[in-house]
C-alpha cells in the first residue's frame, strides 16, 4: 500500500509528501518501499533527501544489496547526491549486473560530468543496449566531443538496431551529438528519417544549428514547426535571433515574444535568453521591462542585463545593476564588470573594479577568462605593476592572457615588453592567434624599429598574414617604420580591401613624405569606403609635401566638414 502512495506522490511532484509519510511509517520498509524512497530523494536531492536517503542506505539489510531494482535505486540516488564514490562501491558488489544498473550508473557519470568514465564503464558493458543506453552514451559523446567520443558514438550510431530508429528520444540525442561534432549533414538525415517528430526533434535540430552558427537555417525550420512550443523552442529561437540580430530575426523575435504565453515569462532560461535577444537588437527599454517583470531573478538573468548594458556601452548601468546583486557571483559576473570598468575607467569605475578584484574568490583566479579581463582592466587603469602581478601569479596561461598584457603594454607606452613576453611564448610553445599578432605588429608600428618588424613578421603563419586585419596592420606598420615598398607590396596583395586598408596605405604615404601617390590612391578609392579619417590622411599628405592647391579641391569635394577635417586644412 505504501509503495503504491510513495509512487503517486513522486508521479504528482510531491516528493517531498513521501518523505513526511515515510516519517509516520510504524512498520519497516520492505524493499520496495526502499526502491519508492530512494527515488524521491533523488528527485528532491535537498538536505532531508540527503539525510534520509543514506540513513535508509545504511539501514538496509543485507538481503536488500542484491536486489537490482533497489541496488539501482540507491546508485541513481547516490549520484544525484554527487556522492560518486559510494555509487560505485555498491555498484561493484551487486554480483549479477543488469543493463538497467549500467544504465544508472552512466547516467550518474554523464550527470556528474564525468563523461570519459562514462565511456570506460559503457565500455565494458555485455548485455543487450537499451534505447536508454543509446541516449546517454550519445549524450555522453556530444558533452566531451573528442576524437574518442567521436569515434564511440559514430560507431554506436551506425550499428543501433533498426528498432531504435525511430525512438524519438535516442535519435533526438544522437542529432544532437552529431550537431556537436559538426556533422550537421548527418544530423540533418536522421532528422528527416523520422517519422515521429515531435517538438523535443525539432528543437534539437534548431539547437544544433544555433550551435554551429546557421542562424538562418535555425529560423527556416522554426517557420515549419505546426507543434505547439515549449520553452527550449522560444529559447533556442530567441538565441537564433540574437545571433543573426537582423531585420528579419528582429521581426520573428519579437513577434514570437509578444505571442509568449503568460506561464513561459517566469522560466528563467527563457527570460533570459529573451534580454539577451533584445539587447542585440539594441532594444534596452524592452530588455528591462522584462527584467523587471521576472519575480525571482538568478544570477544568469542579472548576468544576461549587465552584459546587454556593456554591449550597448551603457557601462554606468551596468555598474549600478552590479551593485543591486546579492546573490553569488559567478565567473560571467567578474568578466563582465571588469570588462565595464575598463571601458569606463573613472573614479567610481576604478574604485569598483579593484574593490571586486580584491574581494575575488581564489578559486576565479586561475580563470584564463576572467584573468585576461583583469590584466585588460589593470591596465586600461594604468596600472601596470598589478597587472604584471596577476599575470605572473596565473599557473595556465591561455593565449588571450598574453595578448591581453601585450596590449596593456602598448597602450601605456611599454611596447619594447611585447618582445620579451614573445619570447616567452616561444620557450613555452604557446602559438600565438590572428590577435596577438596583430597586437605584436602594433609594438613594432610604436617602435619603428624594422629589425624587430622584420624579426616578428618572417614568423607568423602565412594563413594570419592573409587576413585582412593583419595586412591593415601590417600595411600601418610599415608605413611608419619608414618601408614604404613593404607596405604597398602588402598593400597589393589585399584582396577584400576595406576602409582600413586604404587609409592605412595613404597615411604611410603622408608620412613618408609621398603626397601625389597618396592623392593617386585616395582617388582610386571607392566612394563608400572614404571616411573622415580618410580625408584627414590625404589633407595629411598634401601638407606635408605641399600640395595645397590638391588639398583645397579635396577640401571643397567634402559635404561633411568635421572640426578635426577643418583644423587639419588650417
Amino acid at each position: 500500500m505504501y509503495t503504491v502512495m510513495f509512487k503517486g506522490l513522486i508521479t504528482n511532484n510531491v516528493a517531498e509528501k513521501v518523505l513526511d509519510l515515510f516519517d509516520e511509517m510504524k512498520i519497516e520498509p520492505d524493499q520496495f518501499n526502499l526502491s519508492t524512497l530512494f527515488n524521491a530523494c533523488a528527485v528532491l536531492n535537498n538536505n532531508r533527501a540527503m539525510k534520509t536517503g543514506k540513513k535508509l542506505l545504511d539501514e538496509m539489510p543485507e538481503n536488500y544489496r542484491n536486489n537490482n531494482i533497489t541496488s539501482t535505486s540507491a546508485i541513481d540516488m547516490l549520484m544525484k547526491f554527487g556522492d560518486v564514490e559510494r555509487a560505485e562501491r555498491i555498484f561493484r558488489s551487486i554480483k549479477t549486473k543488469n543493463i538497467i544498473t549500467y544504465g544508472a550508473m552512466v547516467k550518474g557519470y554523464v550527470g556528474n560530468e564525468m563523461f570519459e568514465k562514462a565511456l570506460d564503464l559503457f565500455e565494458q558493458i555485455h548485455l543487450s543496449l537499451t534505447s536508454v543506453i543509446y541516449t546517454i552514451v550519445f549524450n555522453a559523446c556530444a558533452k566531451l566531443c573528442n576524437d574518442r567520443a567521436i569515434k564511440i558514438g559514430r560507431k554506436l550510431l551506425d550499428e543501433m538496431p533498426e528498432n531504435y530508429r525511430n525512438d524519438v528520444v535516442a535519435l533526438n540525442s544522437a542529432m544532437h551529438m552529431l550537431m556537436k561534432f559538426g556533422d550537421i549533414q548527418s544530423a540533418e538525415r536522421i532528422f528527416r528519417s523520422n517519422k515521429k517528430k515531435d517538438i523535443i526533434t525539432y528543437n534539437a535540430i534548431m539547437k544544433g544549428y544555433v550551435g554551429n552558427e546557421m542562424f538562418e537555417k535555425a529560423l527556416d525550420l522554426f517557420e515549419q514547426i505546426h507543434l505547439n512550443f515549449d520553452s527550449v523552442t522560444y529559447t533556442v529561437v530567441f538565441n537564433a535571433c540574437a545571433g543573426l540580430a537582423n531585420d528579419r530575426a528582429m521581426k520573428i523575435g519579437k513577434e514570437l515574444l509578444a505571442k509568449m504565453p503568460e506561464n513561459y515569462r517566469n522560466d528563467n532560461i527563457t527570460s533570459t535568453s529573451a534580454i539577451d535577444m533584445l539587447m542585440k537588437f539594441g532594444d534596452v527599454e524592452s530588455a528591462e521591462r522584462i527584467f523587471r517583470s521576472i519575480e525571482t531573478k538568478n544570477i544568469i538573468t542579472y548576468g544576461a542585463m549587465a552584459k546587454g548594458y556593456v554591449a550597448n556601452e551603457m557601462f554606468e548601468k551596468a555598474l549600478d545593476l552590479f551593485e543591486q546583486i546579492h546573490l553569488s557571483l559567478t565567473n560571467v559576473i567578474y568578466a563582465i564588470v571588469f570588462n565595464a570598468c575598463a571601458k569606463l575607467c573613472n573614479d567610481r569605475a576604478m574604485k569598483i573594479g579593484k574593490k571586486l578584484l580584491d574581494e575575488m574568490p581564489e578559486n576565479y583566479r586561475n580563470n584564463n577568462i576572467i584573468s585576461t579581463s583583469v590584466i585588460d582592466m589593470l591596465m586600461k587603469f594604468g596600472d601596470v605593476e598589478s597587472a604584471e602581478r596577476i599575470f605572473r601569479s596565473i599557473k595556465a596561461k591561455g593565449t588571450n592572457i598574453y595578448g591581453a598584457l601585450m596590449n596593456g603594454y602598448n597602450l601605456n607606452g611599454e611596447s619594447w615588453k611585447c618582445f620579451k613576453i614573445f619570447e616567452e611564448m616561444k620557450e613555452k610553445d604557446i602559438i600565438p592567434d590572428e590577435i596577438e599578432w596583430n597586437i605584436l605588429i602594433g609594438a613594432c608600428s610604436k617602435s619603428g624599429m624594422l629589425h624587430h618588424c622584420q624579426y616578428i613578421v618572417n614568423q607568423i603563419p602565412l594563413n594570419i598574414q592573409n587576413k585582412i586585419r593583419t595586412q591593415n596592420a601590417l600595411i600601418d606598420m610599415w608605413g611608419k617604420c619608414g618601408s614604404i615598398e613593404n607596405a604597398k607590396n602588402v598593400f597589393n596583395l589585399a584582396v577584400d580591401r576595406d576602409t582600413i586598408t586604404y587609409n592605412a596605405m595613404i597615411n604611410g604615404f603622408a608620412l613618408n613624405g609621398m603626397g601625389t601617390q597618396a592623392v593617386e590612391l585616395y582617388r582610386e578609392m571607392p566612394n563608400n569606403l572614404r571616411n573622415h579619417v580618410s580625408q584627414i590622411c590625404v589633407l595629411n599628405a598634401c601638407s606635408h609635401a605641399g600640395l595645397l592647391h590638391e588639398a583645397r579641391t579635396i577640401f571643397n569635394e567634402i559635404s561633411l566638414k568635421t572640426e578635426s577635417i577643418i583644423t587639419t586644412m588650417v
